[in-house]
């Protein structure tokens, strides 16, 4: 996997509660907006885990003030900052249409694979990396695509995620059934889902980057309000 970072970017997303997840050369086709003046050239990919982030946001402003989105906010007051520290530009995968194609982008980065719950597995985060921003960069450095690391799910053979899922939901050959979990979730407010998809905790990879119950019941709110 290829090893991002202008100078001090990650002690800078470390203390907000963010980290790299990899980086890759701009193509034409991404329709990024220019930084400062420069070229586009490199994307850097910004994601966060469950105990990278919650300590820091669930002590923010955003979280405490009841006001809708309040992750959504958090990330984009401290990453546009943090952007224009470096001299980037931060482009998020909530706003649109038209929406950033950050599961292409982090395929182009390296490390990670499709998996059957619908979200990328990362080849060291497993299923708890999310996809925060990206920073978009005039710096250029030499891409060797053919190094990048393969993500976990190509080599798994057991799928534990699959039969980890009490609703059901998912299937390799038809991967994540979006409506049977909402309704898995809204037929059983104390199932044990709500704090934590049960399938993403079932990965043997990652699992001392899972979400604890606290945060996990927000992501699972967010969810089912969608």
């Amino acid at each position: 996997m290829n090893t991002p970072a202008p100078d001090g970017l990650n002690d800078l997303l470390a203390a907000a509660g963010f980290l790299c997840l990899g980086d890759c050369a701009v193509h034409p086709a991404d329709g990024l907006p220019n930084p400062s003046g420069q070229d586009a050239r490199q994307l850097v990919l910004i994601g966060s885990t469950g105990p990278s982030l919650w300590p820091v946001f669930s002590r923010s402003p955003e979280f405490c003030d009841g006001a809708p989105h309040p992750l959504d906010r958090y990330t984009k007051r401290v990453l546009t900052q943090i952007a224009t520290t470096i001299g980037a530009i931060a482009v998020f995968p909530f706003e649109g249409p038209p929406y950033h194609p950050f599961q292409r982008w982090a395929t182009r980065c390296g490390g990670f694979s499709q998996s059957p719950m619908g979200v990328l597995t990362h080849a060291t985060y497993g299923p708890w990396a999310g996809f925060r921003a990206a920073f978009v960069t005039g710096r250029t450095r030499d891409y060797d695509t053919a190094a990048t690391t393969p993500g976990p799910c190509e080599t798994c053979t057991d799928k534990p995620c699959i039969s980890a899922c009490p609703a059901n939901a998912l299937s390799e050959e038809t991967g994540y059934d979006v409506p049977r979990c909402r309704s898995h979730l809204d037929a059983d407010r104390t199932a044990g889902c709500w704090s934590g998809c049960r399938a993403r905790h079932a990965c043997p990879v990652g699992q001392s980057h899972a979400q604890t119950p606290e945060n996990g019941r927000f992501h699972m709110t967010s969810f089912i309000a969608l």
